[in-house]
């Protein structure tokens, strides 16, 4: 278990900014480690002070936040990201997703959903804003249902844990140690079940796993 959830908010807006600052601060379990106002900036302090989460706002200056969620998928992969947008279209939502977004806020719900998206993020969950949520599973249902019906069978029980554990939003080297084998193992495990389901992307992932039912208690 860890202690305070430490988090890093980056949003170019004062106002917004201070009220997520308030939501934080009166949550015991939930720590405000840092804040930045553009996507540089972020990166930056991201880096520094390693933090369980990152929130930022999509659209920021200098780097936006789909952008700074790759690059920290790359150098701090411990370090979750949930997203905070405007965007309520799906091709924004698969953008974050493709990126390794595990958390997507819309900004209009955030007073009601960012807290609790926050403790399902950090405790290795995916969490997509409750108003959104039907586009993970609407990426043409017939197709989906077939791969459903066909894939379950010729996966292998390793394969499809693995796939779990990449929809729920782990990195390569969390499931390696989560499962206790190496990271080129799971990367063969990853490609060959998504070769199977004919899955290109993490969001076709994230949607099969969701018509199975495997993120239905995260």
């Amino acid at each position: 278990m860890i202690g305070k959830i430490r988090i890093v908010l980056a949003d170019d807006h004062p106002i917004f900014l201070s009220g997520l600052r308030s939501l934080i601060q009166a949550e015991r379990d939930l720590e405000l480690a840092g804040e930045a106002s553009n996507g540089i900036a972020a990166l930056k302090l991201i880096r520094e002070l390693q933090p369980h989460l990152a929130v930022v706002d999509i659209s920021m200056p200098d780097m936006n936040g789909i952008l700074l969620s790759r690059r920290l998928s790359d150098e701090t992969p411990a370090v979750k990201v949930l997203v905070l947008t405007l965007h309520d279209d799906r091709s924004y939502l698969k953008q974050a997703l493709d990126a390794g977004v595990r958390g997507y806020v819309l900004k209009r719900s955030a007073a009601e959903n960012l807290v609790q998206a926050v403790r399902a993020v950090v405790t290795g969950g995916l969490y997509v804003d409750p108003s959104i949520a039907n586009y993970l599973f609407e990426a043409n249902p017939k197709r989906t249902a077939q791969k459903g019906t066909l894939g379950v069978q010729e996966l292998t029980e390793r394969e499809a844990e693995v796939l779990k554990l990449v929809a729920l939003g782990f990195t390569t080297k969390e499931i390696a140690r989560k499962i206790d084998v190496g990271s080129k193992t799971i990367e063969t495990y990853r490609t060959r079940g998504s070769e199977k389901l004919g899955l290109r992307t993490r969001a076709d992932i994230v949607r099969y796993a969701s018509a199975q039912g495997w993120l239905a208690n995260v």
